[in-house]
Order: structure tokens, then sequence, then C-alpha cells
């Protein structure tokens, strides 16, 4: 591993990051409360691949820590459609419902803006979809940087 100036952790050929997005001192790898499980989801006609991925991400503590403090809607400066705010008010519904399953409508209403080619009712392919959706989210955390 090569290193450059004061990072050690710097991969050869990987350059430094630009920007932090989330300091790492902030990252809290287990629970920040105690969660019971939440609300499952319904089928909404070929949805399991878009309700595998969100059942996913919901359970990974340091994302949900995140979005369960709608910090980040709170100083979202995006236009329109923003994957992390849709995130956050996904994992809110769902963490916070007391029904046993809900329809995960946040989402499902913004399939085409996470991917153009997505359809409502059209077999998908959950990892793509997987990709798709961090891919927005990170789009989401740069948008008004100037960098």
């Amino acid at each position: 591993m090569a290193t450059t100036g004061n990072d050690s952790s710097v991969s050869e050929g990987a350059a430094p990051p630009q920007r932090i997005l989330f300091p790492p001192e902030k990252i809290r790898m287990a629970w920040q409360q105690q969660q019971r499980v939440g609300a499952g989801l319904d089928n909404l006609g070929n949805t399991c691949f878009l309700n595998s991925v969100l059942q996913c991400l919901t359970y990974t503590p340091p994302l949900a820590n995140y979005l369960l403090s709608r910090e980040h809607s709170q100083s979202c400066r995006q236009q329109g459609f923003c994957m992390m705010c849709t995130m956050e008010e996904h994992v809110n519904i769902v963490l916070r419902s007391s029904d046993s399953a809900i329809q995960p409508t946040a989402v499902v209403s913004v399939l085409t803006r996470i991917g153009e080619h997505f359809q409502l009712g059209v077999q998908e392919d959950a990892h793509e979809f997987l990709r798709y959706t961090v891919d927005a989210m990170q789009r989401a955390c740069l948008s008004g940087s100037s960098e």
C-alpha cells in the first residue's frame, strides 16, 4: 500500500476524497436506539426486487441511524427529486409504523426517477436496482457541491 503524505490508508492509485460526505467519527455502526422490527413491505405487483433492496438498506444500522435522525432533509437543498429524502421518508415510515406491512409508495412513486428504465409491474433485477438507488443517494448528497 502506498502512502501519500499524511494519509497512510490511501491505496496505490486511489486519490484521496475531494469531499467528505459524512465524517467517519459520526458513523455509528450499531443501532443508536433500540429498534423493534418495523413493518414489512407489500408486493405491489413484481416489486419484490425493490422490497428486498429496501429491506436491506432499512436494516443497515449506520444508514438507518442517519436517516432516522432526519439530518439530511433538514439541510437538503436539492430541488425536486432527492433519493436521500425519499429513503429518509421510507425508513422513518417502516421503523415507526405499528402496521405489520406497508406499501412502499415513497419509493415506488419515484421508480423511474431512480432509473428511467424501471417500470412498475415488470420483473426487475434487485442488484441493478440497488446500484441505481445507491448512485441516486450519492448524487443527492453531492448536489449543491461546488467540487
